[in-house]
């Protein structure tokens, strides 16, 4: 009878845990589709009276999101930016992971540390994992997704590089210790966040100032997308190549650590779109080739390259 009771219980355990997955995969996907996008963000706090606040910034957007890839445990969440209706640009990804428990934490500068949590830590969670227009890391959380009163919800804290809109221009700080809620809607999605900057060195972390921000991802009608449809259909091939090779890197959970530009200036973005278009250019089809030629790529800006297994 104990184990009849037993057995019933874990069955019911089971059946929410499948209910519950089955909720958090719909409302990733509910961050899927064609949206007109507003960024703002204003700082809010700072703790030493002379700081000078920055101005505002509020810009907009148009962004094309959809599934890439889709396994029983992960889904790839690719994002293009449609610029005036006629030009398309591949913007960031985010991977969803469940119960991941190898992460990337970001450290400072272009240096991220493999972290590993126990199981019993990110049971039932998804690790959002969030990657640069050329792939590359930025960073990463891990957390329940909410349903409740037909709200959906995914909230976590991590640390994470300075944003672009602030990379080229700032050096006050070196990380945006970010504090993100994902509210999923049927009219799209909104992306809130109140981060902190911080000042990181050798004496520990300062608080900079405060900032809130707002994503707000308003569904249209997908035809206004179609250009990134195209796009994606002629580029994906060789974008997917540079993607494994990044994700082989990262498996290794040896952590990463990149230099900003190579020995002769150049910058790890601009040669990786350089090959990627040459690799169309020259119609090359070979896939192990093209994955050869970016791993040679990436090594350049690697720091302890000989740390990692792949080799040319």
């Amino acid at each position: 009878m104990k184990k009849l009771f037993t057995a019933i219980v874990l069955m019911g355990v089971s059946i929410l845990a499948n209910a519950q997955k089955s909720e958090d995969i719909k409302a990733i996907k509910g961050q899927c589709g064609c949206f007109d996008i507003k960024f703002s963000y204003a700082e809010t706090f700072a703790p030493e009276k002379s700081y000078q606040f920055h101005d505002r910034y509020v810009t907009g957007g148009r962004e094309w999101v959809f599934v890439d890839e889709e396994s029983k445990d992960k889904l790839v969440l690719m994002h293009l930016l449609v610029i005036n209706d006629t030009m398309v640009i591949k913007h960031w990804r985010e991977d969803w992971q469940y119960e991941n428990t190898d992460l990337l934490a970001f450290d400072k500068g272009m240096t991220w540390k493999a972290t590993q949590l126990p199981k019993n830590q990110v049971k039932g969670q998804w690790t959002q994992s969030v990657f640069e227009v050329n792939d590359m890391p930025r960073y990463e959380g891990t957390a329940s997704w909410i349903h409740k009163d037909g709200k959906h919800l995914w909230a976590n804290i991590t640390d994470a590089p300075l944003p672009r809109r602030e990379y080229t221009k700032r050096s006050d700080y070196q990380v945006l210790r970010r504090n993100n809620r994902i509210h999923v809607t049927p009219a799209g999605y909104l992306h809130e966040q109140d981060n902190d900057k911080v000042i990181r060195d050798a004496s520990g972390d300062k608080l900079l100032a405060q900032e809130k921000g707002l994503n707000d991802y308003q569904k249209v009608d997908d035809a206004k997308c179609k250009q990134a449809i195209d796009f994606w259909a002629k580029n994906r091939e060789y974008w997917v190549d540079v993607r494994a090779v990044w994700g082989q890197l990262i498996a290794q959970n040896k952590g990463i650590s990149l230099k900003a530009k190579s020995e002769d200036g150049k910058m790890l973005w601009k040669e990786l779109d350089d090959l990627v278009e040459g690799f169309k250019k020259k119609e090359v089809k070979n896939a192990a080739q093209r994955q050869t030629e970016i791993r040679s790529l990436i090594n350049k800006y690697l720091i302890n390259s000989d740390l990692y297994s792949f080799k040319n």
